[in-house]
């Protein structure tokens, strides 16, 4: 059972999930106005659903400031597919988005899985080349220096470096990190890699290639 905050202006929306997430036995807090969110309690949560478009502070804006505050999942409720949007938002540091409408099914599939992420169990240490992964702390450096990656930029990373050389489509990243398998969300994987690709060009390092017609892999990158 996990503590899930849920912030959106819409009544009705907020009573659905609400209804949804309470039947699975989760405790669930709704607030409706984001300006009265208790900054002071964002980590008793275990996951955040955070409406996008809201009055008097956007959710992009208050991803950023609650990110700063928390490690959880945190996930937005969108009508926006504009693929500017969700750059923008997953590089915020939210992990996911669920389009509006959504259904039921879809809903309970993405708290399962981001609160599954959760209780995952790492070893310690994963050297690849330039590469290292500190598995234990979800860290990652490329020559001793520690790459910025949000929570799921991470999964996503160290998914394809556990499994070098290999390709793999959108659809298997998908379920392999999230741990569902859902077409629709494709866009998900495509835009963290493109954040991943930005964050790793800093150290003038690429090691996850795009297989045209395919998908993507990790190559190991030598010093």
């Amino acid at each position: 059972m996990a503590k899930i905050l849920v912030v959106d202006d819409d009544a009705a929306i907020l009573d659905l999930v609400g209804n949804v997430l309470n039947k699975d036995g989760h405790f669930v807090t709704k607030v409706s106005n984001p300006l009265k969110i208790n900054m002071e309690k964002v980590t008793n949560y275990d996951l955040i659903l955070l409406d996008i478009m809201m009055p008097g502070i956007d959710g992009f804006s208050l991803c950023l400031k609650i990110r700063e505050l928390v490690d959880c999942p945190i996930l937005f409720l969108t009508a926006k597919t504009e693929e500017s949007s969700l750059v923008n938002g997953l590089s915020l540091g939210a992990d996911d988005y669920i389009c509006k409408p959504f259904g039921v099914m879809e809903l309970r599939a993405r708290i399962a899985a981001h609160l599954r992420r959760e209780h995952r169990e790492h070893s310690v240490r994963m050297v690849l080349g330039r590469v290292c992964f500190h598995l234990s702390l979800k860290q990652m450096t490329v020559d001793n220096k520690e790459i910025p990656l949000t929570k799921t930029e991470y999964e996503i990373c160290e998914f394809l470096a556990r499994n070098c050389g290999q390709i793999f489509s959108k659809e298997q990243i998908l379920e392999q990190v999230f741990g569902f398998d859902s077409e629709s969300n494709d866009n998900t994987i495509t835009t963290h890699i493109k954040n991943i690709r930005l964050k790793f060009s800093d150290y003038n390092c690429m090691p996850i290639k795009t297989v045209w017609g395919i998908g993507y892999k990790w190559e190991k990158e030598e010093h």
